[in-house]
């Protein structure tokens, strides 16, 4: 005989009396026994209770598989109370992962065919929770027959059931295409919300259903109408926006039908315009409502006008008091920056004010929005306020803003002394947060900047005397007193206050980067070679230089001892070379060597068009032979005209050639990733001017629901190429197809060796961290050989 079991609510009271876990435990493996010895005595009046006792226990935690074939007897019940605990056990029990589920296929067949609602709407939240796809296959033509069903209970669930059916099979679409249409006529708000949702997840998993349903438009259109002008029903009101829930998805579906496609866009214009201007925004379901409707204007075919008309929307928003609210419209606007960056220009004042925010996410927007509105017309301004940013932002957008503004001060600089001012303000307000190539850049561009040598010299060296912990900082400025020493002692620097510096003091001061425990070993090689170079600038001794050199001849530091042996060797052996060797370095030009070496070719190429005779007969029959190559290479050019036999006439065809060859052949496009919405492309292009050199543009975009955050993108290649990676354009790609990042790789590849890379990926998604490691070997030939 089973003992006496508890009630199912003097056991929600026991365990809730329990004082600690090990007294819950207690309870509920006595009540657990009474359950199994219950169920094997099959008592099929009290089974439906001792099955919602463990259900019970299910939802605390505990395991409750051994009711699972008991929610199976439940269901095969012809009692309503046995069947409701059945249902319910098996929707919290049973999944795709047990075969168990398949067993209930013919009840829930069974259950949909009977004239009993209750049962009936059992079955379809049963079969809408844990459907497999096998199930909705078999049960579909019973679901389609219940949308048709006058009760309005039925049909509603019955249509939450067909989205699951879509979502799990996709080509079930042309099952449930037909009574849609007839769905949309509906008055009732349950079925007409739950139909325009089915209608969705059909146009976003089938294009033949997209192209089906734009034939409703105009009907759509018409029903939103009415929402917006009369009203659709008071009780489903909220703060006096007229069903703001339907509204949404209507226009969420007017999206779908409106992208890429000219006349649907065109249907909808009208009503898009009037829902912005008729939405009060007082309240958060006006805000949604017009949220959405920005979204549907930005992703359709719409005028002008309205696109300015939704920008302004964001615009107001931004203004508002809810986080929540400006964070959506800081990171809507980013991703119209690129589209409609005139509209978005005029709200820059907010966009800057954005940027005290205390929030981080909502400042981080801000200054991703910031850099994206940065052109040459408001460089000046804009780096003021990102600057004054620099100074006071969190630790952790230190690094992005310092990136940030270098990358805008190099692409919109006016003059380059504002771009050398710029960067050395980086360098000294976060000089350790900003990318590898800032000191090679700097370095660079004052090395070009033949007129401002003496001014950057000064500028450093002062900068240098006051903070030698920013590591960037101080390699850049003691570069620029090696190359420039002799200038700032000279002191003839107009352009800021006079200072008189003397030897001993800047010696002192490299000595000073030297011995500092925060000085990196790159640091101090940088400051040895200074040291090295003022030996030939400096007029006095050089006695005090030879000693520092000497000292580190036996330093840890390998690369610096080996520095300081050959700095040694060369005061020792070769110093009547010391001079020449330790000249300034020469000017280099931004576009790198390339610009040299087609100096040079067209310099030898005007010298033998001087000097070179009349061609000949035989020489012409060569040119012949040469453009005929050149034609099947190309494919595209028209073969030339016959040359005059006469050497006249081939050097007067001669002058007729063009003076650059054809362009080449666009490389095509490739996808070399794609994993849950996440994308990335590669676009190529092999400058004519240097065909050793590959660019590869690294695209990702992100079309799911949530944003990548973190995103890292890293190369390798074969060792006979040389690869070059420039930083990211953001770490940041935001969801439905936000604005996305691009990368530059440079890779030179002499030797035209077939390419291979390597990719490694980083990136959060969905508060989940991946990393994908692969390698791309598919790199379309054009692009090296």
């Amino acid at each position: 005989m089973v003992a006496p079991s508890l009630k199912l609510q003097d056991l929600i009271e026991e365990i809730r009396g329990a004082k600690t876990q090990a007294q819950e435990r207690e309870v509920i493996q006595k009540e657990c026994a009474h359950i199994r010895a219950s169920f094997r005595d099959g008592d099929p009046v009290h089974r439906h209770r001792q099955l919602a006792k463990l259900l019970y226990v299910h939802m605390l935690g505990y395991p409750a598989h051994f009711g699972q074939m008991e929610c199976l007897k439940l269901i095969a019940s012809s009692r309503f109370t046995d069947k409701r605990v059945g249902y319910l056990g098996a929707m919290l029990l049973l999944d795709e992962r047990h075969d168990a589920h398949l067993l209930i296929t013919n009840s829930i067949k069974n259950d949909l065919s009977q004239g009993i609602q209750p049962v009936q709407g059992l079955a379809l939240c049963t079969l809408s929770t844990m459907g497999s796809a096998e199930m909705c296959r078999d049960l579909a033509p019973e679901v389609e027959k219940l949308l048709l069903q006058p009760s309005p209970y039925l049909r509603k669930k019955a249509i939450l059931t067909a989205v699951h059916m879509i979502r799990k099979v996709p080509e079930l679409s042309s099952v449930f295409l037909p009574p849609c249409v007839h769905l949309l006529h509906e008055r009732h708000h349950g079925i007409l919300l739950g139909t325009i949702t089915l209608i969705t997840e059909l146009c976003e998993r089938s294009p033949a259903a997209l192209k089906h349903f734009r034939k409703v438009v105009p009907q759509l259109v018409q029903i939103l109408r009415t929402l917006v002008t009369t009203g659709y029903s008071t009780e489903h009101s909220i703060s006096g926006v007229s069903d703001p829930f339907l509204q949404v998805q209507i226009l969420r579906l007017l999206r779908i039908l409106g992208r890429n496609h000219e006349e649907s866009s065109e249907t909808m214009n009208d009503l898009l315009a009037q829902v912005a201007t008729n939405t009060d925004t007082s309240r958060n379901a006006g805000n949604a409502v017009l949220f959405e409707t920005v979204l549907t204007i930005m992703d359709i075919h719409s005028a002008a006008g309205l696109r300015v008309l939704a920008v302004n929307i964001l615009g107001r928003f931004l203004l508002n008091s809810d986080r929540n609210i400006r964070y959506v419209a800081l990171t809507s606007l980013l991703r119209l920056v690129q589209s409609d960056h005139s509209a978005v220009q005029r709200h820059r004042p907010t966009v800057v004010d954005c940027l005290q925010e205390t929030d981080a996410s909502l400042s981080r927007r801000a200054l991703e929005l910031s850099l994206a509105l940065v052109n040459s017309s408001n460089v000046r301004a804009m780096m003021q306020e990102l600057q004054a940013f620099l100074e006071s932002c969190p630790p952790d957008l230190r690094a992005d803003c310092a990136s940030g503004i270098l990358l805008a001060a190099e692409r919109f600089a006016p003059t380059k002394r504002w771009h050398i001012d710029t960067i050395l303000h980086v360098l000294t307000t976060a000089g350790t947060h900003v990318r590898d190539d800032a000191v090679a850049n700097l370095t660079q561009l004052i090395g070009g900047a033949q007129e401002l040598h003496a001014y950057s010299v000064r500028r450093l060296y002062n900068a240098l005397a006051e903070d030698i912990s920013q590591q960037p900082l101080v390699q850049v400025a003691a570069w620029c007193i090696g190359e420039y020493g002799d200038l700032l002692l000279e002191g003839n620097c107009e352009e800021i206050e006079p200072l008189q510096v003397d030897e001993e003091e800047v010696l002192a001061l490299l000595e000073k980067v030297l011995q500092s425990h925060m000085s990196l070993p790159a640091t101090r090689g940088y400051a040895l070679t200074a040291l090295m170079k003022l030996s030939t600038r400096l007029q006095g001794d050089n006695n005090r230089i030879r000693q520092v050199v000497s000292i580190y001849r036996s330093c840890l530091d390998v690369e610096l001892q080996q520095r300081a042996v050959e700095y040694d060797t060369l005061f020792q052996k070769y110093d009547h070379m010391r001079a020449a060797i330790l000249e300034k370095m020469p000017l280099v030009e931004r576009d790198g060597p390339q610009a040299d070496e087609e100096a040079k070719q067209s310099k030898e190429a005007a010298q033998l068009s001087e000097a070179a005779p009349a061609p000949t007969e035989s020489q012409a029959s060569q040119l012949l032979d040469l453009l005929d190559l050149l034609d099947r290479a190309s494919g595209d050019a028209q073969h030339p005209p016959p040359l005059d036999p006469s050497p006249g006439g081939a050097l007067v065809y001669l002058l007729d050639l063009p003076c650059a060859p054809p362009p080449p052949a666009p490389i095509p496009d490739l996808k070399v990733f794609e994993r849950e919405g996440v994308q990335l492309n590669l676009s190529f292009i092999r400058p004519p001017e240097n065909p050793a050199l590959l660019l590869i543009t690294i695209t990702a975009t992100n079309s799911s629901e949530g944003d990548v955050t973190n995103f890292i993108c890293q190369a390798a290649v074969p060792k006979s190429l040389q690869l070059q990676l420039q930083a990211p354009s953001g770490n940041t790609v935001p969801a439905r197809g936000g604005l996305p990042i691009t990368q530059l790789f440079r890779i030179l590849n002499p030797n035209k060796a077939p390419l291979r890379l390597k990719l490694r990926l980083t990136y959060n998604h969905f508060h989940q961290s991946v990393q994908e490691i692969f390698e791309v070997n598919n790199l379309p030939v054009e692009s090296w050989q």
